[in-house]
């Protein structure tokens, strides 16, 4: 038996507004929406996506996953997300090699550099 990954699904109170924006952070298309959910993939007919719901009824824990980006250039990436409306988390300390940012909701995600062979 094997598992294919279909998407994943993000939490959200505004999950339309947040799933565009991450749409527009990814160059992905949105494939499926409502007025409550919204389906974004790299592609219509590629997998896997991001689905974004409402927050269910009651949840008061915040998921314990973000997700990590390694672009060509990650300067000019960081500031491509912030000025689509990301913000910085925290401070940087020189040695890391990661930036760390969050959405227009407050979710963590990183953009990495570039890989050290």
């Amino acid at each position: 038996m094997a598992l294919a990954w279909e998407q994943i699904i993000v939490d959200s109170s505004d999950p339309v507004a947040l799933g565009r924006w991450w749409a527009e952070a990814l160059g992905w298309v949105v494939v499926d929406e409502s007025e409550e959910i919204i389906e974004i993939r790299p592609a219509a007919d590629q997998i896997p996506g991001l689905l974004f719901v409402p927050v269910p009824e009651g949840k008061t824990a915040k998921n314990r996953l973000h997700p990590d980006f390694r672009p060509d250039d990650q300067e000019a990436e960081v500031a491509r997300l912030l000025s689509l409306g990301a913000r910085r988390a925290g401070t940087v300390q020189d040695e890391q090699h990661w930036v760390t940012l969050l959405d227009p909701e407050g979710n963590e995600f990183c953009v990495l550099a570039d890989r050290q062979n």
